[in-house]
């Protein structure tokens, strides 16, 4: 017995089963969490090595050099970069998508460790990250102070950070930009050399003098008690009080050589908020985290943190990631109704029934809701991607109950029984049916075998869309008929409103019918000029492929800007502080859009893992600008960001600046940009290079703004020490370096503790006495008999120039120029004028360069997308060889792929959108979706000749008959992308392409299926009449 016989004997039961599968969907939908996107597994891994006080050149040679021979050898990994510069290291590591991330890491570990030891003594243990979508912060707070600045660190750890570590769901909270609390002893190097005593000396008295020792228990009496001596300062204050040597019988105390300041860190990375000075609080959710609920209870907790705030104290927001994933979601989500709304409009206007279309329209929320079972199985979110995966789907779920209803509602019309017509009316189209389906799963199986990041978001897509294909398949052949048995009957009464409103619309579908038939009549009359007039138009449309640029990813409006500025290399914080402060002011008065502006300025201390992985220094100023939604104003991203490049050219001591619309975060949502990547060993010949390359592109129309990875040279000053000198003294390198690194770095004595925390106790000379070069001549330096040597006596004092980072990519140094895509222009047209240009440029041979960036990735995606495509066209041609048992007929009907195109590269040039990933997953889309309308025609036609009739009555009597269905089904899919293709709300920029190439592609091709299908059709039916006349001719003659 077949599924829609059984339906239709059982309603009651066919009727409940799908009330439990939407009531388990509706239940998985409760338990779903929101995010932005699908968690997206890392590919990549960033060691961190500090080395403090090294240089670049040092950095490179003596720990990323070491560190890069060894992880170059880990299994899977596809490029390996690296950035030495001052006091750090940081290798990353990139690896192929698919891989085990947690495997790497153990393999990434294990061979850190095998060279742990063959690192300089002082570098740090090296630390490892990677990062997904749940390392991205959901929230970052504003703090801002004024009285309580020296113990803001302390008040933020205590009343901020602690409260929101115990926020269900909450990761990580850490503090940038708030200064830390530093116990300094200042040391006056004329009294120590007075006193015949040394910065080591005074740092190891400290050490000895804060302690707590235990001394043991003893017996006294009947009880036992312990024995401890209490050493460990309980004020700063008591560290002046150290004797740290005698003179003359007479103690030396410590207020006697130094004096002892409770204060901050020395040159501390600083962070302003609207001006103001405080700091920056960095909220991580834990990993499948609901981020919206997570960010909500945040932001629900803050008052009452605020108010056991000292006064002065304010908090505030610089980004909550979930107004930008609730806007999004919210205008998906709108869409996804609208799309909802059209869909039935659309079914009504054709069938000018309400029983009808309600029929119809009923299969839409239950596979939709459906599908909700699918992501809670999986364990993914509720995010744009599955929410625009209803939305393309809404549109297409209906098709295959239209089919079944206008077949039905023919047979009641002809007379038949509700129920009998129910079953023979699905009969006669189920096997069409479960093949249009079989096209579409062809289609969208084949997109979750996608590699890279592209496969990432679409996998799910192709899950979704699939399952709701099959979902809406069932209820086509059974709810459907079941339905139809139950409501649907001849004749019903028409009111007055039905016959005011759908006479006219009945009429002007039936005058289509006959022009339609009229047209077909003469176009299968006129067979070779239709088919030429057709060739003609699809050779017309590839010509326009040549005005259609391409492009990633559309810049998504997230509300969100970066701006990087970078002074004149070696500029004091406290000048760049200004200038900061003065573009800040500005901005705000110029951009009401603007909610929040915040920068930090300053170098990152090597602790801070956050600041240290951009870039930082005293000369740059790091701001990231927070806009109201897009539809709280008028500009759009991409114009602020103009406008404020704009600004900036004026800054006479801003050197360089950039204008990152997204943020600069990276990705989908960042301005798309081509990086010229120049790989040579020596500095000069590759700076030349870059800086040609960079005048190049600043020209160019298609560039809005251009930087340079590699910074000018820094000043520095060398100390050489003659080696000669240095043994006459008994000293060598190692132990005079250690004096000069002591004395200007300072050393860590020890720790002073206050309420559980513990704050670094640092002896070095006061800042007086390390300001000139002559301040460093005369320090001394003693050897291991107690003789002092001034640096003087020793070696020189040099200035020499050094870069600031050095960027490594597979091994070799590397200095990168990106170039950002204008707003009005598209990444291919860029990329094609940069490589115009390079070949135009006098390149030495030991010099190479290459583009990388948004448009390597493009490059990858855009290859990956065109072997699925191929595949895809073949899989749909298996299934409609195997359900025709015919290569004959899947060949006619395929006929309408190329016209497919024709529409998506009409639309891409009338409207000016370029060529994107989104555009292309759309083309390939419809080889599924245009391919159902001549499975249809195609259908229909041979069950007409199976009766007996001519070729040529039988296409034109299917074309009609099938007109209603084919525009039925269309309109309800180019209808269900329109919202998406002209969506204006958060988000709506990433799939616009998509739905505006789907609509276009499937309306064009529509009207030209039409047509061409049963034309070539009935030139190939002739042929084969006339082969198979000849074969029983030879036969009669044998």
């Amino acid at each position: 017995m077949s599924l829609y016989s059984t339906a239709v004997k059982k309603p009651i039961t066919t009727a409940l089963c799908f009330v439990a599968v939407v009531v388990i969907g509706l239940f998985s939908l409760t338990r779903l969490s929101i995010d932005l996107l699908p968690n997206i597994e890392t590919n990549t891994i960033m060691v961190l090595t500090s080395y403090p006080g090294a240089s670049a050149s040092d950095i490179e040679t003596n720990v990323t050099k070491i560190m890069e021979n060894t992880l170059n050898t880990v299994s899977d990994l596809k490029d390996i970069s690296s950035q030495s510069k001052e006091n750090l290291s940081i290798v990353t590591l990139e690896f192929e998508y698919g891989t085990d991330i947690d495997v790497a890491t153990n393999d990434v570990r294990d061979k850190i460790d095998m060279i742990r030891s063959t690192l300089p003594d002082n570098a740090g243990t090296p630390v490892l990250f990677k990062f997904g979508t749940d390392d991205i912060p959901i929230v970052i707070l504003s703090v801002t102070a004024e009285e309580s600045m020296p113990g803001l660190y302390k008040i933020l750890d205590d009343k901020v950070a602690n409260p929101l570590k115990r926020i269900s769901g909450v990761g990580a909270v850490s503090i940038s930009g708030a200064p830390e609390r530093e116990i300094q002893v200042y040391c006056d190097p004329a009294k120590l050399e007075a006193y015949n005593l040394t910065v080591e000396a005074i740092s190891s008295i400290i050490a000895s003098e804060n302690l707590n020792t235990p001394g043991g228990s003893f017996d006294i009496g009947s009880n036992t008690y312990s024995l401890r001596v209490q050493g460990e300062f309980s004020d700063p204050k008591q560290l002046n009080d150290i004797v740290v040597g005698s003179y003359n019988g007479s103690s030396i105390y410590l207020r006697d050589v130094a004096r002892v300041v409770d204060t901050v860190k020395e040159r501390e990375q600083e962070a302003y908020n609207n001006g103001q000075q405080g700091g920056m609080i960095v909220i991580q959710k834990q990993s499948g985290a609901n981020s919206v609920n997570i960010a909500n209870s945040v932001l629900k907790k803050l008052p009452a943190i605020q108010s056991e705030l000292p006064s002065d104290v304010k908090l505030g927001i610089i980004i909550n990631t979930s107004t930008n994933i609730e806007n999004t979601i919210g205008s998906l989500v709108e869409t996804v109704l609208v799309t909802f709304v059209i869909v039935m409009l659309v079914v009504l206007v054709f069938l000018g029934r309400w029983r009808a279309t309600f029929i119809i329209i009923i299969t839409i929320p239950i596979s939709l809701i459906a599908s909700f079972c699918y992501l809670l199985i999986s364990g993914n979110t509720l995010n744009i991607i599955s929410l625009s995966s209803l939305s393309i789907a809404i549109g297409m779920v209906v098709d295959d109950a239209i089919v079944v209803l206008e077949n039905v509602t023919n047979h009641i019309e002809r007379g038949s029984a509700p129920k009998q017509a129910a079953i023979h009316g699905t009969n006669e189209v189920a096997i069409s049916v479960i093949a249009s389906t079989l096209t579409m799963l062809a289609v969208f199986l084949p997109l979750t075998l996608i590699t890279g990041m592209a496969g990432i978001l679409f996998r799910q897509l192709g899950w979704i869309v699939s399952i709701i294909m099959i979902i809406s398949t069932v209820a086509a052949l059974s709810l459907t008929p079941m339905l139809c048995s139950q409501w649907l009957r001849l004749d019903p009464k028409k009111g007055r409103l039905y016959t005011l409103i759908f006479t006219p619309i009945e009429r002007a579908l039936d005058a289509l019918d006959r022009g339609y038939a009229r047209l077909l009549t003469w176009a299968v009359g006129h067979r070779s000029l239709v088919v030429i007039i057709a060739v003609l138009v699809f050779m017309g449309s590839m010509m326009l492929t040549k005005m259609i640029p391409t492009e990633f990813f559309p810049t998504q409006d997230n509300a969100r800007i970066a701006v990087n500025l970078e002074l004149p290399i070696g500029t004091r914080t406290e000048i760049s502080r200004d200038v900061a402060l003065r573009i800040s002011n500005e901005f705000q008065k110029n951009y009401p859009e603007i909610k929040t502006i915040n920068f930090t300025v300053g170098q990152a201390d090597t602790d801070n893992t956050y600041g240290s992985i951009q870039e930082n220094g005293t000369h740059i100023v790091a701001m990231n600008i927070d806009l109201l939604s897009v539809g709280d104003r008028e500009r759009g991203l991409l114009e602020i960001c103009e406008l404020m490049r704009h600004d900036l050219q004026k800054y006479v001591e801003v050197k360089t600046f950039e204008v990152l619309a997204g943020g600069g975060t990276g990705g989908m949502a960042s301005q798309a940009s081509v990086d010229v990547e120049i790989y040579g060993y020596d500095f000069a010949a590759t700076d030349r290079i870059a800086r040609e390359v960079q005048q190049v592109m600043d020209k160019m129309k298609s560039c809005s703004g251009t930087s340079i990875s590699r910074e000018d040279y820094i000043p520095e000053y060398h100390v050489d020490f003659d080696r000669e000198k240095l043994a006459l003294h008994g000293l060598n390198v190692a132990t005079a370096s250690s004096y000069l690194r002591s004395r200007i770095n300072g050393t860590t004595a020890s720790y002073y503790r206050e309420d559980g925390e513990e704050y670094d106790i640092t002896v070095r000379y006061a800042p007086e006495y390390r300001q000139s070069i002559e301040d460093i001549e005369n320090i001394v330096i003693y050897n291991a008999a107690g003789e002092g040597v001034r640096v003087r006596e020793l070696g020189t004092v040099v200035e020499r120039l050094t870069p600031p980072t050095i960027e490594r990519k597979n091994r070799e140094r590397v200095v990168t120029v990106t170039g950002y895509v204008a707003p009005d222009a598209a990444l291919g047209t860029l990329a094609a004028e940069v490589r115009a240009a390079i070949a135009q440029i006098d390149i030495p041979s030991d010099i190479t360069v290459s583009l990388a960036g948004s448009l390597e990735d493009q490059e990858d995606i855009f290859s990956d997308l065109f072997i699925l495509a191929i595949m895809i066209i073949l899989l749909v041609f298996i299934v409609l060889a195997a359900q025709f048992e015919s290569l004959t007929y899947p060949f006619i009907i395929m006929l309408s792929l190329p016209f497919a195109a024709t529409g998506v590269f009409m639309g891409l040039a009338v409207t000016g959108t370029p060529l994107s990933v989104m555009a292309l997953i759309g083309l390939i889309m419809l080889a599924g979706i245009v391919v159902k309308n001549g499975i249809v025609l195609i259908d229909y036609t041979n069950l007409n000749r199976e009766r007996g009739y001519s070729i040529t009555y039988s296409v034109i009597h299917a074309g009609r008959s099938r007109l209603r269905p084919v525009l039925m089904t269309t309109l309800t899919t180019v209808f269900g992308m329109i919202p998406m293709a002209i969506g204006t709300g958060e988000g709506s920029e990433m799939w616009r392409p998509m739905g505006m190439t789907v609509a276009w592609g499937l309306s064009v091709s529509t009207l030209i299926t039409l047509l061409i299908v049963p034309v070539v059709y009935a030139i190939f039916a002739k042929n084969g009449v006339i082969r198979t006349r000849k074969k029983l001719q030879k036969q009669n003659n044998n």
